[in-house]
């Protein structure tokens, strides 16, 4: 993204437009674009740090093959860590939690905060299930004695345990809880934590990249009328308005 950063301090006005905005050409834009080198190695790196983060294995695999551009990591990991993930999307958090105990104990002996969520998404299960006497019980045993010893652990626990006192707990005020995305939050933190005991980026780099881009984009607009891109998906640049 240094390139386009690059591009922001090589022009000349072509004209004066409202604010004094400078008004860049697309063929002066497109001009230098063309004089910024940038090595496919460094593409192709990108594109596989997303396939590994994200968990393509078999897409990783393809690509390694024909771009002869090599993980950080082992792709056998990928189907791991994705089994877990898997496990966790479909609400079985006990074989999630056993999985990812196979693969590092020490991921959840570490992270307080993981375990924590991993047992609250347990007990938003069993009260999914409508098994409320197992719930209570499972909360009283191993969710209250961390709540005890941490105040946001606490309320987190106070706004499950509310689920109880509905009887539609889907429209309840915390039936955002048993909400499909629920489980998509904690198994991404779980897929997060992973990916760090594999001492690898936790995030794709292409989507920060993609921010930037929009960041850089918005800080011109207010300095000058430039070929920008609006449609991510093309990529295509429109010309400026004037």
């Amino acid at each position: 993204m240094s390139h386009f950063y690059y591009l922001l301090g090589h022009f000349n006005p072509v004209e004066t437009v409202t604010m004094s905005k400078k008004v860049i050409t697309r063929e002066e834009w497109e001009k230098k674009l063309k004089d910024v080198n940038i090595r496919k190695e460094d593409m192709n790196k990108l594109v596989m740090n997303f396939l590994v983060t994200e968990g393509y294995v078999e897409a990783a695999e393809k690509f390694r093959i024909e771009s002869g551009t090599e993980p950080d990591i082992d792709l056998a990991t990928i189907t791991d860590r994705m089994a877990v993930k898997k496990a966790l999307q479909s609400g079985n958090v006990e074989d999630a939690i056993e999985k990812v105990n196979d693969l590092n104990p020490m991921i959840l002996d570490t992270n307080p905060q993981l375990y924590f969520h991993l047992q609250q998404q347990r007990m938003i299960e069993l009260i999914r299930c409508g098994k409320v006497e197992e719930a209570l019980e499972f909360a009283q045993e191993e969710l209250a004695p961390r709540g005890e010893e941490n105040q946001s652990f606490l309320e987190e626990l106070e706004r499950t345990v509310a689920l109880l006192a509905f009887d539609d707990i889907k429209n309840c005020p915390y039936g955002d809880l048993l909400d499909v995305s629920q489980r998509l939050k904690t198994a991404s933190e779980l897929n997060a934590a992973i990916l760090t005991s594999q001492s690898h980026e936790k995030d794709p780099k292409l989507p920060s990249l993609l921010k930037m881009l929009i960041w850089a984009q918005n800080q011109l607009d207010e300095k000058a009328a430039y070929p920008r891109i609006t449609n991510f998906t093309t990529a295509a640049l429109e010309d400026p308005a004037v």
